[in-house]
């Protein structure tokens, strides 16, 4: 049952600070509302205030300048799929969005409340680490950015201190670059993710790429990858190696998706689905 609680509707940033700070851990921030509430109506979280910072200008909108996407802290994940910018920029994050939950879920929940939550069976994530983004955020000594590899610190947890709001999230965008994310999923969260961003060079990986592993483990882990720098995108070897070195990054956890055992298996396959889809995609 969802016990009763009072909702603050902050209009700028300033005044969302204030209300953290005034409420302390007895508030939590509020834009979609799709893990939240949820966990408020289980009663696994109690919180009798809710800011919300839907009317904050400044936390809606896409835009790209110069070489970063930055993606305010209300935008949804039905705006990023449908965005035309997204869908030039980064591809990869696009097709991700399009395959979010469920309609419901993306049409009110927002990347940064997914970001901010730290569900282990979580999409984005994944991709986002492996592409580099960053999170901006404001409290009351100032703003900062800080690694999403860094801001998630282990399941259900971050870095976000008492004080402040996400405000957004950056991600790089490099026109060498590319990205890939496939999955494996039974309901409406993923079992496995595996995302792969890396530059290609005539068919090989120019460096080391960045490889995640997320849904399967505590929070998103990141794969040894040094020894596939020149390494052909389409070699059996290369797809051996990876699966191998995927499959060393986790500890699954077993649960109603699968034991442990059988979810590392799956972290070879679609290791190996993935460098499949990122060399289409290169």
């Amino acid at each position: 049952m969802l016990r009763r609680f009072q909702v603050h509707r902050a209009t700028t940033v300033a005044e969302a600070i204030e209300l953290r700070i005034q409420f302390g851990d007895d508030a939590a921030v509020y834009a979609g509302g799709t893990e939240l509430l949820l966990a408020m109506k289980l009663g696994v979280a109690r919180w009798p205030h809710l800011i919300d910072i839907k009317p904050i200008a400044e936390l809606r909108g896409i835009a790209l300048n110069e070489s970063v996407l930055r993606i305010g802290a209300t935008v949804t994940h039905w705006d990023l799929e449908r965005d035309a910018t997204v869908a030039r920029a980064i591809p990869a994050l696009s097709a991700l969005e399009r395959n979010v939950a469920n309609v419901r879920v993306r049409a009110a929940g927002t990347l940064a409340g997914n970001i901010i939550f730290a569900e282990p069976h979580a999409d984005p994530p994944t991709l986002l680490m492996a592409l580099g983004a960053r999170v901006i955020l404001a409290g009351a000594k100032g703003r900062r950015a800080i690694p999403l590899v860094e801001f998630v610190t282990g399941m259900y947890q971050t870095a976000l201190a008492a004080d402040e709001i996400l405000v957004a999230v950056e991600v790089p965008v490099a026109t060498a670059r590319r990205a890939a994310y496939v999955k494996f999923q039974i309901l409406e969260r993923p079992s496995i993710g595996v995302a792969i961003a890396g530059d290609v060079h005539d068919g090989k990986f120019a460096e080391a790429p960045n490889i995640y592993v997320g849904a399967v483990d505590e929070m998103p882990r990141r794969v040894a990858t040094q020894t596939l720098a020149g390494a052909s995108l389409r070699d059996a070897g290369t797809a051996d190696a990876l699966a191998e070195a995927a499959r060393d990054a986790v500890e699954p956890i077993a649960d109603l998706a699968g034991t442990a055992e059988y979810k590392r298996h799956l972290v070879g396959v679609f290791a190996r689905r993935a460098l499949a889809a990122f060399a289409e995609a290169a």
